[in-house]
């Protein structure tokens, strides 16, 4: 299995770069998990619009979908220009109908419906499911392939259900939108030493910290969560490559 990172940043995305957006690639299969704002124009540097097979949604904030819209269209435009290209299954649940109804775009793109209690396959990957303590209804996301197993946590403040959860995955794709010492359970995120928690009781084998924020000093998130994991720990960047270590 192949992860890499197109969009890191919470919120909104910072100059040059994506907020929530991950590819994950194996036996020729292109997921693209959350599509946030620059997300498309990032995406394109690795894959083709053309490329992509499935696009899975964790919630309907626009950093994790605001790219949505221009997708579907570029699926328009390519299939008028070039050749015609297949419905492209845009995954989500349907807890909000009206922004469940919008991933479906003509003949371009469909909107599937997941339902978390249960697990869905998606080329070669099963998906499995469980809702995160977030604004809106949200749903962190156990990938599994023959190979190897990633954990994304999507939105969410701390809760343990994530140590079962995420067991012995591979990678763990981990928010760290707070430091050490803040409270993120007003808010629905979590913070950098949480998120080792999280790696070390779930026993993962890498921590990525990811929807990183706009304030404070970045480089302090990795200390604060290796105080508590004792794996290896890399924050989030536009690029990075993981291969199934």
């Amino acid at each position: 299995m192949k992860v890499t990172i197109i969009g890191c940043w919470g919120g909104f995305p910072k100059v040059g770069e994506a907020t929530s957006g991950y590819l994950l690639q194996e036996d020729g299969f292109n997921l693209l998990v959350d599509c946030g704002s620059g997300v498309l124009s990032k995406v394109q540097s690795y894959i083709s619009v053309e490329d992509l097979d499935a696009v899975i949604l964790s919630h309907y904030h626009a950093d994790h979908i605001a790219d949505i819209g221009p997708l579907q269209f570029a699926r328009l435009v390519k299939s008028h220009t070039d050749t015609i290209l297949p419905q492209l299954p845009i995954y989500g649940h349907r807890f909000n109908e009206t922004e469940f109804k919008r991933l479906g775009y003509k003949a371009f793109t469909a909107a599937e419906e997941y339902n978390p209690a249960m697990s869905i396959s998606a080329g070669p990957f099963r998906i499995s499911f469980l809702q995160t303590k977030h604004a809106v209804p949200c749903y962190a996301m156990r990938i599994e392939s023959e190979t190897h197993t990633v954990g994304y946590t999507a939105d969410s403040s701390f809760q343990e259900e994530f140590f079962p959860f995420f067991h012995n995955a591979d990678l763990l794709l981990c928010e760290s939108n707070l430091y050490k010492g803040m409270d993120g359970a007003g808010v629905g995120h979590m913070t950098s030493e949480e998120a080792g928690i999280v790696a070390r009781e779930s026993n993962v084998g890498k921590l990525i910290l990811t929807h990183l924020p706009h304030f404070g000093e970045l480089e302090k998130l990795v200390p604060e969560a290796k105080e508590q994991y004792p794996g290896d720990v890399i924050l989030a960047e536009e690029g990075f490559i993981w291969e199934g270590e």
